[in-house]
């Protein structure tokens, strides 16, 4: 097998003012996978400024706040059954830089069709819950990102 690169990505675990974490249950998904707006990073683009237009293109709003970021990437593979499948094969998978944010709207704010729609519908789900909720293969980073966030998710009061 070749050594194939990882593609650059953002993740966005978005909380609300009860703690909980917004997933989307993504278009082109027939199981019931969950998973936090993440999106690529494009060349010369700046984590920070990924992280805003992904979220605007998915979710369609920028009322939040960043509350932490990731001290690290975290990659995570592809299956091998879908990395020829997945953009043309050009990657072995994905490295992440999560950010932790505080939603400062309401539902009402949230609007899945601002750009090519990515979730059919989006809720809100107690942040231990998104392992179990997320397509096998990226369980093991949300692991990760709940253990990296986590002095901040054990408080519920906005910050």
């Amino acid at each position: 097998m070749r050594s194939l690169p990882y593609r650059r990505n953002v993740g966005i675990m978005m909380l609300n003012a009860d703690g909980l974490a917004l997933v989307g249950h993504r278009v082109d998904m027939k199981a019931d996978a969950w998973q936090m707006p993440q999106g690529g990073i494009d060349d010369g683009e700046e984590p920070e400024h990924a992280l805003w237009r992904e979220l605007l293109e998915e979710v369609g709003t920028d009322k939040a706040s960043v509350l932490a970021r990731a001290r690290d990437w975290m990659p995570y593979d592809f299956p091998l059954e879908l990395q020829p499948t997945l953009w043309e094969g050009r990657f072995r998978g994905q490295t992440q830089m999560w950010f932790l944010l505080r939603f400062l709207g309401t539902d009402a704010d949230l609007a899945l069709d601002t750009h090519e729609r990515e979730f059919t519908h989006t809720r809100w789900v107690k942040p231990e819950e998104l392992p179990s909720m997320v397509i096998g293969f990226k369980r093991e980073t949300y692991r990760k990102v709940l253990a990296e966030f986590a002095e901040h998710l054990r408080r519920r009061e906005p910050e």
